[in-house]
């Protein structure tokens, strides 16, 4: 399976949102769609994923998935979008019942996953095209993440960022340095040549251009966090004393009234919302 990938940056929310095509069959997937969102305002925009639903159709692409790696917190989910727009089933791993239930006595949601089209596991298939999306299960940033491997091309979500910035933070409810340590060992373990597609990039010191693809072998060898010689034990330290660092998201709570809802946007929500048509 030849698998195709175009990337659409976000600058605001400095998030990749993905447009995955099995070449053969021009069967598509968009994996962490991006809504714009205003947080002063609170005026909410499809713009920059009808760009990439624009691009999608240029293409003669049919989108049959529209795959979530996890709940974000720093951005708002277009998923409704993609679906509304072109049929794909809106995607997330199972894990995302733990994080509903843990706010569900803030935001009043239910526990169930039923937001959601599909609800995935480790080890699980999805058919796109010729080919098929393999899910793995890699807990750690939240419980409910899960990387999507696409033939060679690995969507990693926030387990890892760039080289030369390190990890995803561990601090959100039920999140786990050690944990995330495993996942990324399980990673780690493919293929050197498996290309590796990161969801955000905030350009490490030193370092000019913003940059999301990598691969498995250059993480191996040069990620500042877990390259070959770190240990779990020295990862947990150095994870846990720098997520005690971290200021909380500006869009966490904006986005987590509606990425726990599959990106769809409540009746009430805390932080106002309005569409600009």
């Amino acid at each position: 399976m030849e698998i195709k990938v175009e990337s659409f940056f976000d600058a605001k929310s400095n998030t990749v949102t993905y447009l995955v095509w099995d070449a053969a069959s021009l069967k598509g997937a968009v994996i962490d769609p991006v809504l714009d969102f205003n947080l002063a305002s609170g005026i909410a925009s499809t713009a920059s994923i009808d760009g990439v639903l624009d691009r999608a159709r240029e293409l003669r692409l049919q989108i049959d998935w529209s795959l979530e790696t996890h709940v974000h917190a720093d951005h708002l989910s277009a998923a409704q979008r993609v679906r509304d727009r072109t049929g794909a089933k809106v995607v997330i791993g199972s894990g995302v019942r733990e994080v509903q239930a843990h706010f569900a006595p803030i935001f009043g949601v239910e526990a169930g996953g039923d937001d959601f089209d599909r609800l995935v596991d480790d080890g699980e298939t999805l058919v796109l095209g010729e080919g098929e999306i393999k899910v793995i299960h890699v807990p750690g940033h939240t419980p409910a993440d899960v990387a999507y491997l696409i033939g060679d091309a690995l969507f990693v979500g926030d387990t890892l960022f760039m080289p030369d910035f390190g990890t995803a933070r561990c601090d959100f409810p039920d999140g786990s340095a050690r944990q995330l340590y495993s996942s990324i060992q399980r990673l780690l373990a493919l293929p050197e040549e498996t290309r590796m597609f990161l969801c955000h990039d905030y350009k490490a010191p030193g370092r000019e251009a913003f940059a999301w693809e990598t691969t498995v072998g250059e993480q191996r060898d040069a990620n500042i966090h877990v390259k070959q010689g770190k240990g779990e034990e020295e990862f947990v330290v150095m994870r846990e004393a720098r997520d005690a660092t971290l200021p909380v998201p500006a869009m966490l709570l904006p986005a987590l009234q509606v990425n726990i809802r599959g990106g769809r946007v409540p009746d009430r929500i805390q932080v106002p919302v309005t569409w600009d048509d």
